[in-house]
């Protein structure tokens, strides 16, 4: 099992976007075998940080994801939607193991 920890930083002027963009994920993820945990935008402290965890059974399996999205119309359409709106200026992608 493998969790990708997502590490936005956005423009604070365009959070509402931002959120738009989130949820076309969510559901994008889960239909190619992931489990989404959310996405977290800013609250309190920094307003252009947002965060986004999902897992997927293995790194292998995530990768796999990854070569299908770029090919995906739904995922592609999303991918626009950010370079569009220009929300996001950059992100972190890290990956963690779970311990139990």
């Amino acid at each position: 099992m493998v969790t990708c920890y997502l590490r936005y930083v956005l423009d604070p002027n365009k959070i509402n976007e931002f959120e738009h963009y989130a949820k076309l994920w969510i559901p994008l993820v889960n239909n190619f075998g992931g489990q989404h945990h959310g996405y977290f935008l800013p609250s309190e402290g920094a307003n252009n940080i947002a965060l986004a965890l999902f897992t997927f059974p293995s790194l292998a399996e995530y990768e796999s994801y990854r070569k299908k999205s770029f090919q995906d119309p739904e995922c592609v359409a999303a991918f626009d939607y950010a370079k569009e709106t220009q929300c996001i200026v950059s992100i972190e992608r890290s990956f963690f193991k779970p311990v139990f």
